[in-house]
């Protein structure tokens, strides 16, 4: 039998699995993820499944002798390396569909959190017990115009969403879909029109070479001034010090981050400091923004949360049994080319 391993599981995610005996009792279960420093551990097996956690590159993928199927639990796949699973015969799927309401209903959440200072109204009646309007005046969204950066599936909800708060829609996509903007009521324009024209710009494009500082230092001061900016996407769409500058010079009225460039390593930054790592400059710099931002009052950070719904949970693990499945079965699904 083909051996088969998750890694960053959590219980939730168990007891959702074994209601499907047959595949659970196939399956081995590890809470870490899946490490440069572990992977010998695991080299014995076929199929190993992952979210975003797992860091799959090359030092990593090269002591996994046996393997030959990667499933992430994830629809964006930037932390593993085609080319090497290419080059070595390993194939990979992911979720392309898990939870488009979920993370568009999230972006909102965060949006209205943000224009609406619900963060900052609840903090000041919580820690101090004032009910001041003093600093809490918010705007509507009522007749703002909402520039969504990508229309997939994600930005497509998020469209839906804004039109029931009576926005404006711009679009930009490398590929427009002119029916879609009909059928949905929005006009597609490019990047730097639906920068300089939208009160709030909300980004839904996945992460990849092309779009790696898709909004950065040369055109982050093109955004419309007092605008404000949404990412729920991939940190690395926004160049961290660009994103910084625009908020010190108060260009942007504030933003929402789900997701920060080298989120990864923000999390890990205590490990790194204790076993004394050499860290690159540019790479500091970055992690010290992102600390800055956590205390800014205009900023709002969560901890790349927008998928996490119990319903989008379930989906993304009933995809993941379908797609290990299929590869045991010769029957290959949502495969990452």
């Amino acid at each position: 039998m083909k051996k088969i391993i998750f890694f960053e599981t959590t219980e939730k995610e168990k007891n959702i699995l074994q209601k499907y005996s047959d595949f659970f009792k196939l399956v081995d279960f590890n809470e870490e993820k899946l490490t440069t420093e572990n992977a010998k551990e695991f080299k014995d097996y076929e199929i190993v499944s992952v979210f975003i956690g797992s860091q799959l590159f090359q030092e990593t993928l090269s002591q996994l002798n046996n393997l030959k199927f990667i499933a992430t639990r994830s629809t964006g796949f930037d932390h593993i390396d085609l080319n090497y699973c290419k080059e070595n015969d390993i194939l990979i799927s992911s979720v392309p569909n898990y939870g488009d309401h979920t993370v568009a209903e999230y972006t909102f959440a965060l949006l209205l959190c943000l224009i609406r200072k619900v963060y900052n109204a609840y903090h000041q009646v919580r820690e101090t017990g004032s009910f001041s309007l003093e600093g809490l005046q918010g705007e509507e969204l009522f007749n703002k115009t909402l520039g969504v950066i990508g229309t997939g599936k994600i930005g497509q909800e998020v469209i839906k969403i804004a039109k029931g708060f009576s926005m404006k829609v711009i679009a930009y996509d490398k590929y427009p879909q002119e029916e879609l903007a009909q059928k949905l009521g929005f006009e597609y324009v490019n990047l730097e029109d639906s920068l300089a024209q939208s009160d709030v710009v909300s980004l839904h494009v996945p992460y990849t070479k092309e779009t790696h500082h898709l909004i950065n230092k040369d055109n982050i001061l093109k955004i419309k001034p007092g605008a404000y900016i949404i990412n729920t996407a991939r940190g690395g769409v926004i160049e961290t010090d660009a994103l910084y500058q625009a908020l010190k010079k108060n260009h942007l009225a504030g933003a929402a981050l789900d997701v920060l460039e080298e989120e990864g390593d923000l999390k890990e930054e205590q490990r790194m400091l204790s076993e004394k790592q050499d860290i690159p400059t540019e790479k500091l710099k970055t992690l010290l923004a992102n600390h800055i931002f956590i205390d800014l009052d205009n900023v709002i950070i969560s901890p790349h949360n927008a998928f996490n719904t119990k319903e989008a949970l379930e989906n993304i693990l009933m995809t993941t049994m379908e797609n290990i499945n299929g590869y045991l079965n010769n029957e290959l699904k949502n495969l990452i080319k």
